[in-house]
């Protein structure tokens, strides 16, 4: 009993140090976890998922909307529907395009996060890796403005959509309902600019146009342009915590990278 009691006495420090080991790389690696990049990374997913897939439903919702009761003629909004489908393949762009940029900018900040806090060794840094950083930097602030554009832009057939449905609660109103004054109460989609002006019929009134606010198009057009432009929200805030965390990570690398820095960040 003794040399067995002897021998787990002399393992138990040696485990302790595995132990210890262990919970310092542990420690190590979450040190290393760009967290701001991390968190832009998901909530631009996000962003974008929603945007292009809520996006996309919407526009065929709204042609169709539009090809069943503001516009019977074909060749009234010909010019609308390829606008509409080239947008939709513009989508399907997007979401390719910032599911590999999210990629890229999150493992950039894997390695500049990495550098700047010296987790490797000694630290080092290239010309071409700040280089690569400035050129992120650059970038993320094109998209983010850009982004702002996108984001202004989905606003516009929200708006639009609101209009139509705030006229058909004027509609339903005790008020109005009932009265002969319904049937003046009128939307005309021609003064949006989306189709033209000899469009037939262009202007829907009364209960014409409460049937549609009813209709299952209507609705899911409605909400997903919401969502969508709640989705273009959402990225224009992921690419500023990206512009952020990737300007700081930058402006860090350069200062280190000189011959009489001496400072701890």
């Amino acid at each position: 009993m003794k040399p067995a009691m002897e021998t787990a006495a002399e393992e138990n420090p040696e485990q302790s140090q595995e132990r210890k080991g262990c919970f310092e790389c542990c420690i190590k690696c979450l040190g290393g976890v760009p967290y701001a990049s991390l968190v832009a990374t998901i909530l631009c997913f996000s962003g974008v998922a929603l945007f292009c897939g809520c996006g996309h439903v919407a526009l065929a919702g709204t042609v169709a909307i539009l090809e069943q009761h503001f516009s019977t003629n074909t060749r009234d909004h010909a010019v609308l529907s390829e606008v509409i489908q080239l947008m939709q393949y513009v989508i399907y762009g997007i979401a390719s395009f910032f599911f590999l940029y999210g990629i890229i900018l999150l493992a950039e900040g894997f390695y500049t996060t990495s550098a700047v806090k010296e987790l490797h060794g000694e630290f080092k840094t290239t010309a071409c890796g700040r280089c690569i950083s400035g050129m992120f930097v650059f970038l993320t602030y094109v998209l983010g403005v850009a982004w702002l554009g996108v984001f202004g832009f989905s606003a516009v057939p929200v708006f639009m959509f609101y209009n139509i449905w705030s006229t058909c609660e004027v509609i339903k109103s005790p008020q109005t309902n009932g009265t002969a004054g319904v049937e003046q109460i009128c939307v005309d989609i021609r003064q949006y600019g989306i189709i033209p002006w000899n469009a037939f019929p262009g202007k829907i009134c009364g209960s014409a146009l409460e049937n549609i606010c009813n209709t299952n198009e209507f609705y899911m057009s409605y909400h997903l342009f919401i969502v969508a432009c709640a989705g273009a929200g959402a990225t224009v805030i992921a690419l500023l915590i990206y512009m952020m965390a990737t300007t700081y990570n930058y402006a860090v690398l350069k200062f280190k990278s000189r011959e009489d820095c001496c400072t701890k960040f």
